[in-house]
């Protein structure tokens, strides 16, 4: 357990934060409505089903609230170069942003399907107390709408009005269809399945969430739901008076009693107060949520006013804000690009090298790009694959599906009128964090080796410079690949390091081990043939390769052997099946004790 925390203690404290706050809006509020005397005569006729939807909308307010935030990639980007302090705390949170995200759509899927249960009873209800021909409290109240347009408690104001046409022609019950069919294609579309086989489809019925807000910000104008007003209640409490009703006899009514009039009841989201009804829990501290989630969009909306908003797309407005790992911001890039140069690399994999003017980048940082002449909406990450030292900023595409199959067939074609590229960000990853630990771990899958190229080419600069700066004093390098020549690009810049390194007198400065995960028979015979030679037959490098994969539990020990009171950073860009491998040897290799190796697990997420 103490080897758990030391990489997820905030996190876990992060979760338990949002975890209590949902459970106590649900439990306030639906201890608030099913016992407010506000609400005694909704009560009559819902039961405890009104608790249940209301208790579940306030919690709905808040979640909505939350579920744009860990997506608007400027907001991150600047909380990243601005937290200069708590950088393995705060930073490595950032750095779980989808995952909150995940986590926090899963809790609008719950509350949804208790709000819409909870809502579907209460039609019900309205209905038989609508039809009901006894003097019950219930029937009585329902038909209080013919002695005054103020007075009704009940939204069905005839036995000829059916369930069904008040859910589909009122504004509630029509914008919470939209709503909550808007949300089922959201959640369905967002599966690993959907998202790794059919990305395209994802990809635009995420955009679905402009509808879910307006939807979300009109849904409880109409004020349906309702409650006794403040003025009847001072007037005519229901404990004095609500017995009087039933008792009451025809053209009489009791000498200290009134009838009771009924008001909407705030705090649906987007519903406004009518005058005659007010929550007067509704100020309250913990309430702020709600406050604010009539606003939903608001964190959105000031994140376009500084830049680019990811989830909206709205890419034209004006230039993206980046921020440096450093704490500088500046203006980032969001205009077409000019004449790429192309270089295509084995594995259909194609080299994108763009002008730097006006650019500025940290390592491991990350870019959208969009090409116009394949899909105007459709905007792709891809990691830098260039140093900051660079004149230019570069990115390694590899053929992954539709968009990138379509975009390397475009620029392989050599038309005299190169498609125009168009790019956003840089936006923070957890690779820029490298140089805060004295020892890093780098693992790459496949085209995941794209962050640590950059990382390696800065290093490859920094010692070109002679930095005296660099904080970092140990890299070990691991590359997993599945054939042969996803090598080959990249063996030109480890041969460009191993002989820098061995002419500045830091050979021991990096450590790389390359595995290669599927070989064929023929590959075997060649390598066993050729063992004795002093450069590997593979890559041409002198670190020979491994053929299978890495023995993590041996490759950690051997790291903590050799660095015993060191904070080790873990960098990972590759598949959910390795992140879990590293994070289980991270545990099991790190201590709670200062004076102990600890082992800090970062992976890249887009």
């Amino acid at each position: 357990m103490g080897n758990w925390l030391v990489n997820h203690w905030f996190s876990a404290a992060v979760l338990a934060a949002w975890l209590g706050i949902n459970i106590f809006l649900f439990t306030y509020y639906f201890l608030y409505f099913d016992r407010d005397d506000q609400y005694f005569y909704t009560r009559a006729i819902l039961g405890s089903a009104l608790a249940w939807a209301r208790a579940s909308a306030k919690c709905l307010n808040f979640n909505s609230m939350l579920i744009l935030l860990p997506v608007c990639r400027n907001l991150l980007s600047f909380l990243r170069g601005t937290c200069s302090c708590c950088r393995r705390t705060l930073r490595k949170q950032l750095d779980h942003n989808l995952t909150f995200h995940k986590l926090v759509a899963y809790m609008l899927a719950l509350l949804t399907a208790v709000h819409t249960i909870a809502h579907l009873f209460n039609l019900e209800r309205y209905n038989q107390s609508q039809q009901a021909t006894d003097r019950s409290l219930p029937a009585i109240l329902s038909d209080m709408h013919l002695q005054g347009s103020n007075k009704w408690l009940n939204p069905i104001h005839s036995n000829q009005t059916t369930v069904e046409y008040v859910a589909f022609t009122t504004i509630p019950g029509l914008t919470g269809v939209i709503i909550t069919l808007a949300l089922i294609l959201m959640v369905t579309s967002s599966t690993e399945f959907i998202r790794r086989n059919y990305f395209e489809v994802f990809w635009y019925t995420h955009h679905l969430f402009v509808i879910y807000f307006i939807g979300l910000v009109i849904h409880g104008v109409a004020g349906l739901v309702r409650g006794q007003t403040d003025e009847s209640m001072e007037e005519v409490h229901p404990h004095r008076c609500a017995r009087y009703l039933t008792q009451k006899e025809e053209n009489c009514w009791h000498n200290c009693c009134k009838e009771p009039e009924f008001g909407s009841i705030p705090a649906e989201v987007g519903q406004q107060y009518d005058g005659r009804s007010s929550d007067k829990h509704f100020p309250c501290p913990w309430d702020a949520a709600a406050l604010a989630s009539p606003n939903p969009l608001l964190p959105t909306v000031l994140e376009v006013g500084s830049g680019p908003c990811h989830p909206l797309h709205l890419r034209a407005a004006s230039p993206g804000l980046a921020c440096t790992a450093e704490g500088g911001c500046h203006q980032g890039m969001l205009r077409p690009i000019p004449a790429p140069q192309v270089v295509m690399h084995p594995s259909r994999v194609l080299e994108l090298r763009m002008q730097k003017k006006g650019f500025r980048m940290e390592v491991g940082q990350y870019i959208f790009v969009n090409c116009p002449a394949i899909s105007l909406l459709e905007w792709h990450p891809f990691t830098l694959t260039s140093a900051p030292e660079e004149d230019y900023f570069s990115i390694h595409i590899r053929a992954a599906g539709d968009w990138t199959d379509r975009l390397i067939d475009t620029f392989q074609q050599q038309n005299p009128k190169m498609p125009r590229i168009e790019v956003d960000g840089p936006f923070g990853t957890a690779s820029e964090d490298v140089f805060q630990y004295e020892v890093a771990m780098l693992v790459g899958a496949g085209i995941g080796v794209t962050p640590f190229a950059s990382i390696l080419k800065s290093i490859w600069y920094k010692f070109q410079q002679d930095d005296q700066t660099l904080k970092t004093k140990k890299i070990y390098f691991y590359w997993l690949c599945r054939d042969t020549e996803a090598f080959t690009w990249f063996n030109d810049l480890l041969a460009s390091l191993e002989q820098k390194m061995a002419e500045s007198g830091k050979a021991d400065f990096l450590t790389y081990r390359l595995f290669l995960t599927g070989w064929n028979t023929s590959i075997a015979n060649n390598v066993a043939l050729r063992f004795d030679t002093p450069t590997d037959t593979v890559t041409g490098l002198r670190h020979k390769t491994i053929f299978g994969r890495p023995m993590w539990n041996s490759e950690f020990a051997a790291v903590a052997a050799a660095h015993p009171r060191s904070v080790v950073g873990v960098f990972l860009c590759g598949p959910g099946a390795l992140a879990k491998s590293l994070q289980k040897s991270c545990h099991q290799h790190s201590s709670l004790d200062p004076r102990k190796v600890q082992f800090y697990f970062n992976k890249e997420n887009f």
